[in-house]
């Protein structure tokens, strides 16, 4: 027993700490997650990770305490196309931005600022993955040092004005992971500790010396950067910056990976020249990453521990993950103090309870949704052993008065073609409640100059009252069957006073009054054609009542994948002069859309109206005719007094897509379609409806939907479409 007692204690072998760099590379940096699954199932465990870009974001959501299967099933889960626009999904924006995107098509606007244009200081300003970020890394919301998270972390990023890496180590976990990820003239900069942050793959996309600075003992470094394309596919602009980019980026990370050492491990997966906006293929990049680390596993096994002792790798990580704090007080960030007033509104009632992420989320996007807003975002601070919410709210680089423009064009390849070019001029925040001055001008088919005052009566109570007046000069024209007979030039003022509530971002009902002045005058025709109902001139003047009910809870306005929109509007007319006799009329439209398996959709529409009184012009008949409006018909050839329709669309999204505004889906479709329009009710039957049909190419672009296609009638009608702009 002396003999034994006297023999020195077995001293376990020293573990390697393990650091792990993840370089950037955008979509292809979804490979970093495969490796991590496997490492995961090796049990290396991770002692320190340097990660930039792309990078930063898996190895920052890693570092806060998430599992490489979370990681993967958020990735999964994401709507890449809505996590990289600037904006909440459409079904989450007010009503009032919903009915701009139903007359403007382009989906940006332009700022004015000193009376000259000002664009924004990136395509996208990236509000939406901030959401998802700042939701993800809650549990570790409390902690500032990100040497304290459950796997210390660094982030690297580029400071714009003086071109230096700046290595993130403390602060807010989510702004860090977002300006790294920044790529200059894609992603709006972020302003972080007094400097204006982008994309950390400028200055040091591979860093390892980050890692090691770390005190680690290896790297495991995982490179998913551009390759050099070849001579052969250097042929378009956007190859040759991106290979520069790619030129510039590659020097430094040879100098980096130059400096490895034995022990060192380099994992580089096979992604070929998967582009960086490939986010649509989130299955091959996760395998991509998983077979290149399984070729490595010889040398990573060397890293690995026991089946124990990793699983308290884990456990200690867990350990560091915390429910969300209570709310004590809700403060503004400095320089945000001009939206104080609607954040107090919003944030009030959440003082005193425990931070509800779905709740946060909901009111961040009330508030946005209203547009004119680049960034709302919150984190949670510690002060005087409470904690809180710092809310930072942004307005618009290009604003608050922006230019919004709207292009319509339309050819059915038999010698008629249209086109309608309009520009609308909003100067928002007239009025502390977010009153807006909204003024439209289109010439074209249609000449129109129109303005109007949108005022709250206070924040998010939903009443409002808005002043109007127009001035209108549009074409109509009359067919007898198929040939058009006679065209009017039509010129309409009026002016008027709505007042109404919306209730959230899904509804509204408006009621008001306005006076109408119309005069209609022959221009092309016969003005002694006994089949030409209406007389070559007529002059009116009308005060009008309506009141309308809307609701609209669609994702997209163009080609709609979920959601539905109603509707429902009366409208009395009573003469003041021109002998016209009193008027009413009802409408109404309805839409839903319903999508399975991602790309297949089907939409049903219905739409209907009556004039209850024998009208005595063309200006209050209803008109069918065109694409998806019977579309083996000319447009506008069919006029009534009674009109009803019903159309059933399906749609196949055939590309894969990019991300936010980079994206333009490409759709096959056809459509089946049944209506009339009838001089009496009575005449309204099934039996005399017009059976159509139309099959379409349809692009969903920044300029607004493309369409190329053909319809059929039941009575041998064809009609041909080129158009941009929307159908019905």
């Amino acid at each position: 027993m002396a003999a034994a007692a006297a023999q020195p204690a077995a001293v376990a072998p020293h573990r390697l700490r393990v650091g792990l760099v993840l370089s950037g590379g955008g979509a292809r940096g979804i490979a970093h997650v495969g490796i991590l699954e496997v490492l995961e199932k090796l049990h290396v465990p991770i002692d320190a990770i340097a990660g930039t870009s792309m990078g930063a974001v898996v190895g920052g959501l890693y570092a806060s305490g998430l599992s490489p299967q979370q990681i993967e099933a958020t990735l999964r889960s994401i709507n890449w196309q809505e996590a990289f626009r600037d904006r909440p999904p459409r079904e989450d924006l007010t009503l009032r931005r919903k009915q701009e995107d139903e007359n403007f098509l382009v989906k940006f606007p332009i700022g004015i600022k000193g009376g000259r244009p000002a664009l924004p200081m990136g395509l996208i300003e990236g509000q939406s993955l901030t959401e998802v970020l700042r939701r993800l890394t809650l549990p570790v919301a409390r902690i500032t040092s990100f040497d304290d998270l459950p796997t210390p972390f660094r982030a690297v990023a580029t400071d714009l004005e003086t071109g230096q890496e700046v290595v993130m180590g403390s602060g807010d976990l989510t702004s860090a992971m977002r300006a790294s990820l920044s790529a200059p003239g894609v992603f709006a900069p972020v302003e972080r500790g007094g400097r204006l942050l982008v994309d950390g793959g400028i200055s040091d996309n591979v860093p390892v010396d980050v890692a090691r600075a770390m005190g680690v003992d290896v790297v495991i470094v995982v490179d998913v950067g551009f390759p050099l394309l070849p001579r052969k596919k250097l042929s378009s602009v956007t190859a040759i910056s991106n290979q520069m980019l790619a030129i510039l980026m590659r020097r430094k990370s040879q100098q980096e990976l130059a400096r490895l050492g034995p022990h060192d491990i380099l994992i580089s997966p096979a992604l070929g020249d998967t582009s960086s906006f490939d986010f649509g293929d989130v299955h091959r990049m996760l395998g991509a990453g998983a077979d290149a680390a399984w070729r490595m596993r010889g040398r990573l096994a060397a890293l690995a521990v026991s089946p124990a002792r990793y699983r308290r790798y884990e456990q200690r990580r867990a350990a560091l993950l915390r429910p969300p704090p209570r709310i004590d007080f809700v403060k503004v960030q400095t320089g945000s103090k001009a939206y104080s007033q609607p954040i107090e509104d919003l944030f009030h009632d959440i003082v005193g309870k425990r931070l509800d992420p779905d709740l946060v989320g909901r009111r961040i996007t009330t508030l946005y949704g209203e547009g004119g807003l680049d960034t709302l975002d919150y984190r949670v601070v510690h002060q005087d052993d409470r904690y809180g919410l710092l809310v930072d709210a942004r307005g618009n680089s290009i604003g608050p008065n922006y230019v919004r423009f709207g292009l319509s064009l339309q050819d059915d390849f038999s010698g008629d073609s249209y086109y309608d070019l309009a520009m609308r001029y909003v100067m928002s925040d007239i009025t502390r409640a977010g009153g807006e001055w909204v003024t439209d001008g289109q010439i074209g088919q249609t000449s129109l100059l129109s303005t109007e005052v949108f005022l709250p009566l206070s924040h998010f109570s939903g009443w409002f009252i808005m002043p109007h007046t127009a001035v209108e000069n549009r074409n109509l024209p009359f067919f007898i069957g198929q040939a058009e007979r006679a065209q009017y030039r039509v010129d309409t003022f009026d002016y008027g006073l709505d007042f109404g509530k919306q209730f959230g971002n899904w509804g509204e009902i408006r009621t008001g009054i306005y006076h109408e002045e119309d005069r209609s005058r022959l221009t092309i025709g016969d003005p002694f054609d006994s089949q030409i109902p209406f007389p070559p001139h007529q002059t009116f003047g009308s005060r009008n009542y309506f009141a309308r009910l809307t609701y609209d809870t669609l994702d997209d306005i163009n080609f709609p994948h979920f959601g539905e929109q109603a509707t429902l509007q009366w409208t009395g007319e009573r003469n003041v002069a021109g002998g016209r006799p009193d008027l009413n009329q009802v409408t109404f439209d309805f839409l839903a859309a319903h999508t399975w398996r991602d790309r297949n959709t089907l939409s049903l529409s219905l739409s209907g109206g009556s004039d209850l009184e024998r009208p005595t012009d063309l200006l209050m008949e209803f008109p069918l005719g065109g694409f998806l409006n019977l579309s083996g018909l000319k447009q506008y050839s069919l006029w009534g007094p009674h009109y009803g329709i019903g159309r059933l669309l399906f749609y196949r999204k055939v590309d894969r897509g990019g991300p936010g505004y980079l994206d333009v889906p490409i759709y096959l479709g056809m459509s089946v379609e049944a209506g009339n329009v009838w001089q009496n009710m009575s005449d309204a039957k099934f039996t005399n409806l017009h059976k159509n049909a139309s099959v379409f190419l349809g692009l969903d672009t920044l300029l607004g939907p493309v369409y190329l296609g053909s319809g059929f009638d039941d009575h041998g009608n064809q009609s041909f479409y080129l158009f941009l702009g929307r159908t019905f």
